[in-house]
């Protein structure tokens, strides 16, 4: 026996899960979220949810938004139930459902107006964002803005009728410019090095392109925090729904499952004021980026370390990699003795003890987080993850056996097939030139570092060839596990 997710149902939830403490005609909006996804679901609002139940700051409940046609599903099911979400922590130990309320509605494409029109509401005084690495239109090549990509141009010729994220917060921050409202905070909450930064090239790249003085107008009075977030949080699928059902008696269309541990560090830089976040856990700092570059290399380039020897292993989940011993003894082996030696000092913490949670949090067998989910997308998570740790190496003169070694795992991968010939499935917008590359690299490796716009320099350098091509041949020789054992050994160089 079920019971529907809903405000109306939660007394009777309350016997299973906790329940808001708050009541939903106590919110009122002050942040618009562009990209409503799991993670966000079990990040930003989870933060939200716990200041509210705190009786804190109950002006500052999300609305959603999205302008990608996915977000459309999303929005008739959480709309089916009022918005409200189950969140499900798992640690090794125990299992808790919490039912968060911190979103109190939703706007998606197609209708853009409404996002604009609830963007320019001066109740909005942030708006957040998770589009995910490659939603910032970065040339991989520059690392910067991409003014050329057709989506960016069609918003610039047409700047009354944006479809881009960056496009409708420049029509927000435009209409609240003209109706002389204070301008929102933009705070992305996306994996990228110097996301604040990035996010305010975006917009004011694009804003350049039609109106300069707009540009230079938001520059002056725009503020664009950088943060680093965490907290692993896999796709919901019907093994989710399933067990929110039968272990909860709770029928949701689209729960969350997360890890217990979560993190964020945030730069204290905002426009018109914030939620009182510290008081949830939230840490404010005056520099995110050591903490931010800590957690891209050692956290999600552990992440793209693992996802492609399990892949050719056929191993389907994240845990199931970890009680691999070889692939998790590769996991220390490539942190210890490569990423965590260039990655700068963090201030009051140790990166061994941060790796040695990572390793815990990876190897828990109840996040259900899968090796598809961390092997898609390699041409945008690569260049930020994995070959930032092998180009600072080979600036220092370092060796990179086993970050070439991940390289050419990637390029293992995308060949398509897996060491007992099971065929893979790509999930990547590069799929297609990568699998060609991979193909051509059997000729001559260095086909797939030709890859510029991904490797850069990187792909020309002599030591990263040959350890490269040496990795690469073991893997084709002898398989992902006899390559594995050879790093090792120490002898993948012979």
């Amino acid at each position: 026996m079920t019971t529907k997710l809903s405000l109306a149902n939660l007394p009777a939830i309350a016997a299973k899960a906790t329940v808001p403490a708050y009541r939903r005609e106590q919110l009122s909006p002050g942040i618009l979220h562009l990209g409503v996804g799991n993670f966000h679901r079990a990040h930003m609002a989870v933060y939200l949810h716990e200041l509210f139940n705190q009786g804190r700051d109950l002006d500052w409940a999300i609305i959603g938004a999205g302008v990608m046609p996915s977000d459309q599903k999303m929005k008739a099911t959480l709309e089916a139930q009022d918005c409200l979400t189950t969140v499900v922590e798992q640690d090794i130990a125990r299992s808790e459902a919490t039912v968060t309320g911190a979103m109190i509605g939703i706007v998606t494409a197609p209708d853009y107006a409404a996002i604009i029109a609830t963007m320019t509401d001066p109740k909005i005084r942030i708006v957040s964002l998770t589009i995910t690495e490659g939603g910032y239109f970065i040339d991989p090549a520059t690392g910067s803005f991409d003014p050329t990509h057709p989506a960016i141009a069609a918003d610039a010729a047409d700047p009354e009728h944006p479809k881009t994220v960056f496009g409708l917060i420049l029509a927000g921050l435009k209409a609240r410019r003209k109706a002389g409202i204070p301008p929102f905070t933009v705070m992305s909450c996306d994996n990228i090095p110097g996301n604040g930064e990035v996010t305010e090239a975006a917009v004011t790249g694009l804003a350049r392109l039609f109106d300069p003085e707009l540009a230079h107008w938001i520059e002056e009075n725009v503020a664009f925090p950088n943060s680093m977030v965490d907290r692993i949080t896999p796709a919901t699928g019907p093994r989710e729904i399933g067990i929110v059902s039968e272990s909860y008696g709770i029928d949701d269309g689209w729960p969350v499952f997360c890890e217990e541990f979560k993190q964020w560090v945030l730069e204290d830089n905002f426009s018109i004021g914030r939620p009182a976040l510290e008081d949830v856990g939230v840490t404010f700092v005056p520099d995110v980026a050591p903490y931010e570059l800590m957690k891209l290399r050692i956290l999600n380039g552990g992440h793209a370390a693992i996802a492609y020897p399990a892949a050719l292993m056929d191993i389907h989940f994240v845990h199931e990699s970890m009680e691999n011993p070889l692939i998790r003894a590769f996991l220390a082996k490539l942190e210890k003795e490569e990423i965590i030696p260039v990655v700068p000092p963090v201030p009051h913490t140790s990166l061994t003890d941060y790796f040695d949670l990572i390793e815990r949090r990876f190897a828990n067998p109840k996040i259900g987080d899968t090796i598809p989910r961390l092997a898609q997308d390699g041409s945008n998570r690569q260049p930020k993850f994995i070959l930032p740790s092998t180009a600072d190496r080979l600036a220092r003169g370092l060796d990179v056996t086993g970050l070439a070694l991940v390289s050419a795992l990637w390029c293992k991968y995308f060949e398509g097939v897996s060491d007992s010939g099971r065929p893979i499935t790509f999930n990547d917008t590069a799929a297609e030139r990568l699998n060609a590359a991979a193909l051509a690299s059997r000729a001559d490796p260095k086909a797939f570092l030709a890859l510029g716009d991904i490797f850069g320099k990187v792909g020309t350098n002599p030591l990263f060839i040959q350890r490269f091509s040496s990795a690469l041949e073991s893997l084709r020789s002898l398989g992902t596990a006899a390559t594995l054992q050879r790093y090792l050994e120490n002898r993948l160089q012979d």
